[in-house]
Parts: C-alpha cells; sequence; structure tokens
C-alpha cells in the first residue's frame, strides 16, 4: 500500500510539473527589440580598487620587498639580521627634516673579522619566484669614507637553498641607484631575499628592491602582470580608486592623500594602511602602503584598460566608523584646493603647475579626466555641508567634471534617506550607493529602481557584493548562492540604465594569505590568481554590455522574480546583436520560450553562455580556479523565437545576430 501511494504521488508530480511547462509555455517573454527606452553607457560595468587585503603593496603593485625603505613603525619589520650577533653591523638612521618623505636608511658596517654578515627580508608572506624569470635587484647607496662593500642579492627557496643570485660593487660616495639582474633556476611561492655584504667597509642602503621582468607591458617597477589580466578580461568602463574607505584613513592624519603618492618613488611617503589592525580576525600590522601604485599609476592603469579614471578624495572627514573626526568648515580649503589640484594634475596642460609634474612623470599629454568623488560613504548634515562647499569651488573652475556624491554606506534607513533629500536639493549628479547584505535582499531588490525618479540624479553602484553569512564576517565565502543572487540584482541594474550609469562589486583583490576582508572578487596567492563566481557573472555582464537597452516582458512586466526567473535585454549597436541575460533562481529546470519583437531577420546560429552549478555552496579556488565558470553552447532560433531550457539556479546569456 506505501509503495503504491509513493509511486502515485510521483506520478502526480510529475503531471503537475508537465502543466507548469505547458504552461509556461502558453506565457513567452515578450524582448521589443525595436523599442529601445534608454542607452547604457560605456561606464555602466567597471572595478573598484581599494588597498585592503593586499591588494596594493603584495598584490598587484609587483615589488617583492616589504618594508624596503625601512619607514614602517618598527623600521625593521620584514628584515631579519643574518650574523651570529645581530647588535652589530647595522644601524637605522633618519634625516627627519632634511628628507620627510623618506627620513630612513640603512648603514652597513663590516669588517674582516666577521666573515658574513646580510639581511634578509621575508616579503610578502613569502615571495612567489618562477623558473627561469629574470629578476631586477636594485637599491639606492653610498659608499663611506672611500670605503667599498660588496653586495650579493641572493633568492632562498623556503628550505633556504640558493635559486639565483648576482654580484653588485658600489663606487660613489653620493647617493646613487644601482641595479643588477639575474635569473632563479627553480620556482618557488615562499621564496626570501637575503642581501649579503662581502669584504670590508661601510655604506648605506635605502629603497631595496626586487621586481620580476615579466610586468604588465614589462614595465620597469610596475604592476603584476596577471592580476591586470584578468581585469582587462573584464573590460572595465571605469576604474575607481584609490578607495573606499582608505581614502578615509582612520583619523584625518592617515587619510590619502595624492600628492604624496607622486614622483620618484624614493619621494613618495610612506604610510601605515588603515587594515592594519582593523579586525580582530586578521590583524595586519605589516600592513603598510609604500604608494609604489601611487595616483599616476592608477590613472595609468586606467587609460591601459581602456576606463574612465574615477578618484575619490577625502572630504575633510576621517572614518566615521572610527575616529569620526572632521576637519571644521573654516579650515577645508586646503582639501578643496588638492581636489583642484588633482584635475589639473589629470588634464592641465604640460606647461601648468600640476600638468609639468605629470609630464616628467612621462605622460605630457592629460589623462581625460571626466568625474571625481567627494568623500567615500560618508553620512549624516556634516557630509553634506562638506560636499556643498566641494561643488560650489569644483564646478565654478571646471565645470564639466562631473562629481560623485554617496548616500552612505546603507542601501536604506535615516541616514540614506536624509542623503537622498539633501542630494537631490543640491542637484547632485551622481551619487553613489552601497549593498551589502545576504543573498536574499539582493534577489528581493531586483526591480529596487525601476521606480526611481528619471528625473533626478544618476546612481553609481559603487559597492556591492552578496553576504554568505554577514556582514563583515570572515566565514563568508565567494559560493555560488551569492554570485546568482548579484545576477538577479544586476539584471535591474542593466534594465534601468537610463538612470545607472556606473557599477562595480566590491572589494576587488585578496590575498589568500593576507585578507582581512571577505568576500572578494578575485583572490590570488604570490604565483597564482583565480576569479571567483562572481567575477564570472561581472565578466559576462561587462563583455556583453551593448549600447540600448530594450523592454523583456512578462505578461507586460519586467522579470524580477516571477516564478524565480530575473531578466534583462540590450541590443548592440556595433555589432548588430540582441543580448538577453536569464536568471534562473530555482531548483526546476525552466523551459521557457521568448519572442523577439523585431522587423529584421535573425540568424538562426545563435551563441549562448550558461554559468551554473548544482550546488549554491560551490567555490573556486586556486586548486580548482574554474569550477563554476562560463560554458560555451549554440543554439537555433527558429524564427523569432527562442526556445530556452533554463538550468536550475543559471545565469545564462543569449546572443542572436540580427541580419540586414
Amino acid at each position: 500500500m506505501i509503495h503504491r501511494m509513493t509511486r502515485l504521488l510521483v506520478l502526480l508530480a510529475g503531471f503537475f510539473f508537465s502543466v507548469q511547462l505547458v504552461a509556461q509555455k502558453v506565457q513567452p517573454i515578450t524582448v521589443l527589440v525595436d523599442h529601445p527606452v534608454a542607452p547604457v553607457q560605456s561606464t555602466m560595468w567597471g572595478i573598484f580598487f581599494e588597498d585592503i587585503n593586499f591588494a596594493a603593496d603584495g598584490g598587484i603593485y609587483a615589488e617583492l620587498v616589504k618594508n624596503r625603505s625601512f619607514e614602517f613603525a618598527k623600521p625593521l619589520l620584514g628584515w631579519k639580521i643574518l650574523k651570529a650577533d645581530p647588535s652589530e653591523g647595522l644601524l637605522i638612521l633618519n634625516r627627519g627634516e632634511e628628507q620627510i618623505a623618506n627620513p630612513r636608511f640603512a648603514r652597513i658596517t663590516k669588517t674582516d673579522v666577521v666573515e658574513k654578515f646580510g639581511l634578509e627580508n621575508e616579503g610578502f608572506r613569502g615571495m612567489g619566484i618562477k623558473q627561469g624569470m629574470t629578476y631586477h635587484f636594485s637599491l639606492l647607496a653610498r659608499n663611506r669614507e672611500g670605503q667599498t662593500l660588496k653586495i650579493r642579492p641572493e633568492l632562498v627557496n623556503a628550505k633556504g637553498e640558493p635559486i639565483g643570485s648576482a654580484l653588485l660593487e658600489t663606487k660613489s660616495s653620493d647617493w646613487k641607484r644601482y641595479t643588477v639582474s639575474f635569473t632563479a633556476n627553480s620556482t618557488e611561492p615562499k621564496a626570501r631575499l637575503n642581501v649579503w655584504f662581502e669584504g670590508a667597509g661601510s655604506l648605506d642602503l635605502d629603497m631595496i628592491s626586487l621586481f620580476p621582468a615579466d610586468t604588465w607591458k614589462n614595465r620597469p617597477g610596475g604592476l603584476r602582470a596577471d592580476l591586470v589580466q584578468l581585469l582587462a578580461d573584464l573590460k572595465p568602463g571605469f576604474v575607481r580608486f584609490p578607495g573606499g574607505c582608505i581614502v578615509e584613513g582612520f583619523e584625518l592624519a592617515t587619510r590619502y592623500q595624492w600628492k604624496k603618492t607622486i614622483g620618484k618613488p624614493e619621494e613618495r611617503q610612506t604610510s601605515i594602511n588603515r587594515w592594519n589592525t582593523e579586525f580582530k580576525h586578521k590583524l595586519t600590522p605589516d600592513y603598510y602602503q609604500s604608494f609604489g601604485l601611487g595616483f599616476y599609476e592608477y590613472f595609468q592603469l586606467s587609460e591601459d584598460l581602456g576606463a574612465e579614471p574615477l578618484p575619490i578624495l577625502s572630504c575633510g572627514m576621517a572614518c566615521q566608523y572610527n575616529s569620526a573626526e572632521v576637519a571644521p568648515m573654516d579650515q577645508l580649503e586646503p582639501y578643496i584646493q588638492d581636489a583642484l589640484d588633482l584635475i589639473e594634475f589629470a588634464n592641465g596642460p604640460a606647461d601648468s603647475r600640476w600638468g609639468k609634474v605629470r609630464a616628467q612623470m612621462g605622460h605630457p599629454a592629460p589623462f581625460n579626466l571626466k568625474m571625481i568623488g567627494v568623500g567615500n560613504e560618508q553620512w549624516g548634515p556634516q557630509y553634506i555641508e562638506r560636499y556643498e562647499a566641494f561643488a560650489r569651488k569644483l564646478k565654478a573652475k571646471y565645470p564639466t567634471v562631473a562629481l560623485v556624491s554617496g548616500t552612505g554606506p546603507s542601501p536604506n534607513g535615516k541616514f540614506f534617506d536624509y542623503a537622498a533629500k539633501e542630494l537631490t536639493r543640491l542637484k547632485a549628479e551622481i551619487v553613489d550607493e552601497h549593498y551589502y547584505a545576504n543573498p536574499e535582499w539582493f534577489f528581493k531588490n531586483a526591480a529596487r529602481y525601476d521606480s526611481y525618479d528619471r528625473k533626478g540624479y544618476k546612481i553609481f553602484a559603487g559597492e556591492y557584493a552578496a553576504q554568505s553569512v554577514s556582514g563583515a564576517n570572515p566565514d563568508n565565502k565567494n559560493n555560488w548562492r551569492c554570485a546568482l543572487s548579484e545576477a538577479a540584482f544586476m539584471t535591474g541594474l542593466e534594465r534601468n540604465a537610463e538612470i545607472v550609469n556606473l557599477c562595480s562589486y566590491a572589494p576587488l583583490f585578496a590575498h589568500v594569505d593576507a585578507w582581512q576582508w571577505t568576500p572578494d572578487l578575485i583572490w590570488f596567492d604570490n604565483l597564482n590568481s583565480y576569479g571567483t563566481p562572481n567575477y564570472y557573472v561581472q565578466k559576462l555582464y561587462a563583455t556583453n554590455r551593448g549600447t540600448q537597452v530594450v523592454p523583456m516582458l512578462l505578461n507586460n512586466q519586467p522579470l524580477t522574480g516571477q516564478d524565480g526567473l530575473y531578466a534583462s535585454a540590450v541590443f548592440d549597436q556595433q555589432r548588430n546583436e540582441i543580448i538577453l541575460k536569464m536568471v534562473n533562481a530555482t531548483n526546476l529546470v525552466k523551459n521557457q520560450p521568448v519572442t523577439l519583437n523585431v522587423k529584421k531577420r535573425l540568424d538562426a546560429k545563435a551563441s549562448l553562455m550558461v554559468l551554473k552549478s548544482d550546488s549554491p555552496d560551490a567555490v573556486n579556488s586556486l586548486e580548482h580556479p574554474k569550477l563554476v565558470s562560463p560554458v560555451e553552447q549554440s543554439f537555433v532560433v527558429k524564427g523569432k523565437t527562442v526556445e530556452t531550457m533554463l538550468a536550475p539556479n543559471s545565469f545564462s546569456v543569449y546572443k542572436i545576430k540580427v541580419l540586414e
């Protein structure tokens, strides 16, 4: 009897499932291809860079030596003296006011009595060294009292065995840069650099550096190529930099000051990173900013990627979660002047004060800056009055440069409502909204911008990421459920491209051995990197941006979760393609036909990219970097109908060519 009842229930379930499929077939989705509603901005999908999780030093900035100029609070942090008696042979001297940006240097003294003496640098959780790769070692040095010491840089593996070395001799009693290159004979993810001193004598050292030869575009002292390539593959429309809360600082003294990040590397003033001891679960007292990746390099990176630069500057408010320190309104002028000077640095002629600095660094032509952000995610009346002061001065001198403001760290609540009202009153141009929430929030808010005022300010979805556990929780994972919810939410961003002009996931990078915040878009160790499922969601949107939003409707309504379906559509005028993005957030196969309302003929052969996983908890890793990644397929368009078969918990991108 029990077996008969079970069989009957199975048959009934199959019957109702079949009925459901039939019901879906009689209510097709309609895409009004010939009725575009809004252009898609070239800046629609971009990237947000912040120096968190060792994203800059130890990450995209390819320098392998940590604390290369002895400027950390503990001058020898990252260094170890290689000698039986470490109390002799090394002094750290401070030039003070003579050289404020880089006051400290090391004085080495070695006699014939001492057989071996050297310094060892641990790198950023080790150094990633590749067999056969050339490495460029350099330093600033001066001999003392006519004495000379030979310098032998030597890479060693985790066992302390040499894997590459060279010999360098200093000759001048004045500060001079010396360089030597050598090739590594094996691969090692956790190498260290030993700097040995041979002979007898005394010399001063500063800016001890080691770079691989294979930097992005092979630029000396440049960026890590594999990480930049992952960004280039996203084809971003903009790069927001340098943050994030890093802009604000724990207090105003540690805020990001762009003028300290330009010029020669040895002239850039090292600063503590504001994420240094922010989280008890990941205290990182060795986290500093050398600013080898500074504002010039950010502009250069944006140019390399074909993306609009979007610098964010301090508005005179430190992080409100920390000190909440503010510059009084009558002392705000230097902050406003920094913004004015930055625009001149980016756009001014090569003979202007700051344009000349840019030209001397190697870029005589302007960077063509079109946007600048005032503050990060500040809130309350104190932000509004400071933004208003900035806007008044900046728009008076540079009326064509758009200003980005913000509504604070949350997508709703009293601070959000207050900021939205005040920024509307001030006729703000672009307003940054941030969303860190669980996947359910993202599913439920796919229609968030459907009802926004089309005549109001434009939206910058500047920071969003689904949290698998909770906000700022160290146990958050970049799992498939989170990525799928973001894909669903992004259909709403795309559908509302009339007012949503910029979007970026956050944070961007994380070192597997030195992170502070999860989740993150791209993970890496010292040698390898991979994109998360969230990365592939971003990539599918960014590389299928289109030029015009077209309506995609079910029962004359946009798909915002009806029966677990989310969808948006664009038309690409350059490629003459219809691009459909569809999310099935259910555990069932969805047979959902789509009718394309277009007067022209369609190519019967079309392409399909499917991103899916059978497990909502699936994640990518260094061992399995593409466990969840898009799979390309082909399908046939029958007349003007797309016969879809949406897999459970999947994100699909359909591309159909329109024939002339």
